[in-house]
């Protein structure tokens, strides 16, 4: 079993936290894992991405090549959009629904939700929002991995729970508990 996941997003987003949870929950599990970063200027707004290759048999490359991807996870739309080629028909794409405007010509709102929704297979959710509803306005990347959790499926969520203790664990248990309560937000959303 493999899952190739393509994580996108603005720097500063969370989206290497994301890439560090589902690589520690891996390697507990036994799994192979491969994964390839592109950093972006945080201070800028520039854009992070990472290849996160996970499987029970050996991984080659680190790099996910175009039509390959299983899953993109983003932290925001428009960069959930920019990696549509290495999608394939039974992709999932799993993004926040609120933009990050970091751009002086950001696209329409309106037109960039109307292109993820014409995908197949998509989970959008205002995640900023549910965070701050939920007063866990720092872990909205969290909220966005239970999301996506049901769509890794070589990990199951709660090994992607444990995980998040285990990554979380040097900041205290009120943060471990409060990155546990947002990946279940994020996991109920989508059920």
């Amino acid at each position: 079993m493999k899952k190739d996941i393509i994580l996108a997003g603005v720097g500063g987003q969370g989206i290497l936290t994301i890439a560090t949870i589902i690589g520690d929950a891996a390697t507990a599990a036994g799994l192979n894992l491969k994964q390839a970063e592109v950093h972006g200027m945080s201070q800028r707004g520039g854009d992070v991405q990472s290849n996160l290759r996970l499987s029970t048999d050996t991984i080659h490359s680190d790099l996910i090549k175009q039509g390959g991807a299983d899953l993109i996870i983003s932290m925001e739309p428009m960069e959930a959009l920019r990696y549509l080629p290495y999608i394939n028909k039974e992709s999932w794409v799993v993004t926040s629904s609120h933009p990050f405007k970091n751009i002086p010509n950001y696209p329409d709102e309106e037109s960039l939700m109307k292109e993820l929704e014409s995908l197949p297979h998509v989970a959008t959710l205002p995640i900023e929002d549910v965070a701050k509803e939920n007063s866990l306005p720092k872990s909205a990347n969290v909220i966005l991995l239970g999301m996506a959790a049901k769509y890794i499926e070589i990990l199951s969520p709660e090994q992607l729970r444990e995980s998040i203790a285990r990554v979380f664990a040097a900041k205290g248990e009120k943060v471990v508990e409060a990155n546990q309560q947002a990946f279940d937000l994020g996991l109920q959303a989508v059920k």
